[in-house]
């Protein structure tokens, strides 16, 4: 993979793209809050060879921590750009959790520009989210504060992942933020998300896939109120948690793979 960077007033953004590009079909991964580029590690290699890839380090994360503006506008237009400086006019969108959300904001404002949607652990825009919801989300600052930087991130590793390989790539993707900071991350992650949030319809084809053991707030039935309201298949990963796709990697690339063929995009 080919290191890539964008540079404007809000700071330096890193992403990475494959180093021949010259599929008929592009992939972009974009990974969940807190993470990075590496949760994707097992599904990199394994369609680099299908499909021209990109991914990144979103905002604020990891590589890309020195891009001080994490919100939607601010990220679809990012996507857009680098879509642009490849020569994509057409994507297909792999998005986990907080990756999913910025996969619809895109989708939101740029329609035409996705052929396909892969929902990995994420759950729907639109009137989900109760009020209950979204007041226990906005509590996360506090009770974040309340644990030892240690403590805070092994409840999230463990939290996040079944296997232990898994919670090591998670605690591995925490090593770059103190606990200010990944207090901070949180909180801007999820405000950009209900900022944003609004029913809208997707119209390229989506896929749901979602861990068996996934108990990070409600993902589970959220994605089975999203399949029941819109028909999109959702798809259960055994022997996996949040980040379905690092626990269980075989199923997830397996899946993901019919579905794209299922749709003919090969």
């Amino acid at each position: 993979m080919q290191k890539c960077f964008i540079e404007d007033e809000n700071g330096k953004l890193s992403y990475w793209r494959s180093e021949v590009f010259d599929k008929d079909n592009t992939l972009f991964f974009l990974h969940g809050l807190t993470a990075n580029h590496t949760m994707f590690d097992e599904q990199l290699p394994y369609f680099e060879g299908l499909y021209n890839i990109i991914t990144w380090d979103a905002p604020m994360h990891a590589e890309s921590r020195d891009y001080k503006r994490l919100d939607m506008d601010t990220t679809s237009n990012l996507i857009k750009r680098i879509l642009e400086e490849c020569n994509i006019s057409s994507v297909i969108l792999v998005g986990q959790s907080l990756g999913g959300y910025l996969s619809q904001a895109f989708i939101m404002r740029y329609p035409d520009m996705v052929k396909a949607f892969v929902s990995i652990d994420s759950s729907s825009y639109g009137y989900y989210y109760s009020k209950s919801d979204v007041w226990w989300i906005k509590q996360l600052d506090w009770m974040a504060k309340a644990y030892t930087e240690n403590i805070l991130k092994k409840s999230m590793a463990n939290q996040n992942a079944l296997t232990e390989e898994g919670r090591a790539n998670m605690l591995d993707m925490l090593k770059y933020y103190n606990k200010t900071e990944l207090i901070n991350l949180m909180s801007q992650g999820y405000k950009a998300f209900f900022d944003d949030n609004r029913p809208f319809k997707i119209n390229c084809p989506v896929v749901l896939l979602v861990g068996e053991k996934d108990k990070t707030g409600k993902v589970v039935s959220y994605n089975r109120e999203w399949t029941r309201d819109t028909g999109y298949e959702m798809i259960i990963i055994p022997d996996a948690a949040h980040n379905s796709n690092v626990d269980n990697p075989k199923a997830v690339n397996y899946y993901i793979k019919e579905f794209l063929y299922k749709n003919d995009i090969v």
